[in-house]
């Protein structure tokens, strides 16, 4: 009964948290959309901050399945880099789409780098990154943590392009572009270094 509760709550907030941001949603709002006491939620949670971690936290591995999903085990990896970007602009075509809940959690918080959100929003980027590399290897593309890295950064840019804008084009253009490094790889290409000397 308790984790019931407790899901009810984490449910009810990442909601609201999704919907309006975290500075503007208060405890007593929360409480009311679970249906729970504000003094049932401080039981569950010691604090704000500690909820905000905890809706994260539920979230890191759906989101980490949902891209899975869409990027799918089979065919040639451009081809499946450009699906998934496909995918996220028809995620992201929809009126109540709000962008990366992780990403607006560490934006939002910037002025607080110990806050528990920010370390849960950090530690959702590094693993999904790695989740990337790994693909990239079993792929038996060279220097994979780079390559990882530059995907990555091309589809945190589309969201954040695409929230901007509210243009599915830009995931489209990521996606392209996307596919293009990876090809480059799959054929015995490098990663472009994202550094100078």
């Amino acid at each position: 009964m308790e984790e019931t509760t407790r899901s009810r709550i984490v449910a009810a907030a990442e909601a609201l948290f999704y919907a309006h941001g975290l500075r503007s949603v208060g405890v007593d709002a929360i409480a009311e959309h679970a249906g729970v006491t504000k003094r049932t939620l401080y039981y569950h949670f010691k604090s704000k901050d500690d909820l905000i971690a905890a809706c994260l936290a539920a979230r890191d591995g759906p989101t980490l399945e949902r891209y899975r999903g869409w990027l799918g085990d089979s065919g040639p990896l451009p081809d499946r880099m450009r699906a998934m970007f496909a995918a996220l602009a028809a995620h992201a075509d929809r009126p109540k789409w709000r962008g990366c809940g992780f990403t607006r959690a560490a934006v939002e918080l910037a002025g607080q780098p110990g806050h528990p959100a920010v370390a849960m929003a950090a530690a959702h980027k590094r693993r999904f990154e790695a989740w990337l590399a790994e693909v990239l290897l079993g792929e038996g593309i060279a220097d994979a943590g780079l390559m990882a890295r530059q995907l990555i950064i091309l589809l945190d840019g589309a969201i954040a392009q695409m929230l901007i804008h509210r243009d599915v084009a830009y995931a489209a253009a990521a996606g392209r572009a996307a596919a293009a490094i990876v090809a480059a790889g799959a054929a015995g290409g490098t990663a472009p270094s994202m550094y100078t000397d």
